[in-house]
C-alpha cells in the first residue's frame, strides 16, 4: 500500500528535501574516502541546490501568475505531494549534458511562442516546435495550468522522473528553463505522434510500421517497469503520447502523471483520478490502484488502435475495448483489422498483436501479462506464457501456427 505523506507546497518540499538526511546520503561519495576535498564538493553541491530551490520563489511566481489555462480530456486534479519525484531532480540537474535555457533563448527558438509553432496542447501544458541556434529542432513543453506552486510541483515531478530515463524508446530531454515559467526542452520527433499519423494523416501507416511501433513501445514500457533504478508507472500511455522518430521508432513521452513505485510496495492507491478515458484500467477506476498492470492495460488498448485504426474512445464516446471484446471472443479477425490496410499485412503478426491485446485488457489485473512476457509474445515466443495457457485466451493457436 502507498505510504501517506504530509501535504506541503512543492517549494516547501524541495527546500525540506535539500536539508534532509536523504539528500545528504544520496549525494555523498560512497566510494570515495571522507577527504576534505570530498566534503567541500558535497557542501558546494548542497548549497547549489538550495539556491536553486530559492530561485523558484523569486523567478517563477510573478511570470506564472498570468499564464492562461486550457481544458483537456483528463480526469480531475493532481497529486498533493511531489516528494518522491522531487527527490531525484538534483541528480538530473547535476548532469553537465543538460542545458539550462534562458527565457530569451526559448523565445527566439519558438518565435516568441507563436501560435504557428504550437504543436500540442493539453490540460497542464502547451508544446511548441522550436529551432536552437545550432539548427537542432526541439519541442518545448511549457506548463500552463494551476497555481504557481502547482506548476512548480508538476515541473519538478516530471523532471525528477526523467532524471533516470534513458532508452531508445523514451523521449529525450535536452534541458530545461525556469525563467518566465517552467519549461522542458526535448528532442523534436519529426513524424509527430502516433495519434496524429493514425487518425489525422491522409497517408495510412503500413502494417510494418504499426508492428514496429507496437514492439518498440513494449520495449520502452518494459524499461520503465524493470530497467530503471526505480520502477516507473507512466499512467498515461496513449497514442498521443507515443512520438515517432524519422525512422518511425516510437518514443514514450509526457511523464507528467508518472509515479515512482518503490520495490517494497505492491501498488499505489490514489484518491484523485488522472488519465485519459478509454485507456484506464478497471481497478484504477474502481479502487484507485496503480501499478505496472495499469500501463499494461493501456498498452493493450494501444495495440487495438494499431490493428483497428479506431480511437480508444471515438467521437460518440464508444469504447474501443467494449467494441473489440466480442469480436476477440469470436476470433473475428477480419472485422477487427483496419480497412485501410486492405490485404497488406502479416496475418501471423496480426494474430500475435491481437493475442497480446486480449491478454493486456483482461478485466483482472492478475491475469494480465508483464511487459517482458508481452515482448516475448510479440516476437513469436510463447514460452513466457506457459502459466497463461490455462486461460481461455483467443488467438493462441492461430498466433503460433498461421503462416505469414
Amino acid at each position: 500500500m502507498e505510504k501517506k505523506v504530509d501535504s506541503c507546497s512543492p517549494t516547501c518540499v524541495l527546500e525540506d528535501f535539500f536539508k534532509s538526511e536523504e539528500f545528504e546520503r544520496s549525494h555523498s561519495c560512497k566510494e570515495q574516502p571522507n577527504t576534505d576535498s570530498a566534503n567541500e564538493q558535497n557542501s558546494k553541491q548542497g548549497s547549489r541546490w538550495r539556491g536553486f530551490a530559492r530561485s523558484f520563489r523569486t523567478k517563477s511566481k510573478k511570470s506564472l501568475a498570468n499564464l492562461q489555462s486550457f481544458g483537456s480530456f483528463r480526469l480531475s486534479s493532481r497529486s498533493s505531494s511531489m516528494r518522491e519525484n522531487v527527490s531525484v531532480a538534483p541528480d538530473f540537474l547535476a548532469e553537465s549534458s543538460r542545458k539550462v535555457f534562458a527565457l530569451s533563448e526559448l523565445q527566439t527558438a519558438t518565435k516568441n511562442f507563436s501560435r504557428e509553432n504550437l504543436v500540442g496542447k493539453g490540460g497542464y501544458a502547451e508544446v511548441y516546435k522550436g529551432r536552437l541556434p545550432n539548427g537542432q529542432l526541439v519541442a518545448i513543453k511549457r506548463l500552463t495550468k494551476g497555481t504557481p506552486d502547482e506548476i512548480i510541483g508538476d515541473f519538478l515531478s516530471e523532471l525528477g522522473i526523467m532524471a533516470h530515463v534513458n532508452h531508445p524508446n523514451t523521449a529525450k530531454l535536452i534541458g530545461y528553463g525556469i525563467e518566465g515559467g517552467m519549461h522542458l526542452v526535448l528532442e523534436l520527433s519529426p513524424n509527430g505522434s502516433l495519434a496524429s499519423l493514425l487518425y489525422g494523416s491522409k497517408e495510412k501507416l503500413t502494417w510494418g510500421i504499426r508492428f514496429k511501433i507496437a514492439l518498440g513501445t513494449a520495449e520502452g514500457l518494459r524499461y520503465l517497469h524493470e530497467g530503471c533504478k526505480r520502477r516507473i508507472i507512466h499512467r498515461d500511455i496513449k497514442a498521443a503520447n507515443i512520438l515517432l522518430t524519422k525512422d518511425f521508432d516510437p518514443q514514450i513521452c509526457d511523464f507528467g502523471l508518472a509515479k515512482w513505485l518503490p520495490e517494497q510496495w505492491t501498488h499505489h492507491t490514489v484518491s484523485k483520478f488522472e488519465g485519459t478515458f478509454g485507456y484506464l484500467a478497471p481497478e484504477y477506476l474502481m479502487h484507485g490502484i496503480v501499478d505496472e498492470k495499469t500501463d499494461v492495460f493501456a498498452f493493450g488498448v494501444l495495440l487495438l488502435e494499431l490493428v483497428t485504426g479506431r480511437r480508444a474512445l471515438d467521437y460518440s464516446q464508444q469504447s474501443l475495448v467494449l467494441w473489440a471484446k466480442p469480436l476477440l471472443k469470436k476470433n473475428d479477425i477480419r472485422e477487427l483489422i483496419d480497412p485501410a490496410l486492405g490485404e497488406d499485412y502479416s496475418i501471423q503478426q496480426v494474430n500475435l498483436v491481437l493475442l497480446a491485446a486480449s491478454m493486456c485488457i483482461h478485466q483482472s489485473s492478475i491475469r494480465r501479462p508483464q511487459m517482458n512476457q508481452v515482448i516475448q509474445l510479440l516476437k513469436g515466443n510463447p514460452n513466457g506464457l506457459k502459466s497463461k495457457r490455462k486461460c481461455r485466451v483467443p488467438f493462441f493457436t492461430k498466433a503460433f501456427h498461421e503462416e505469414t
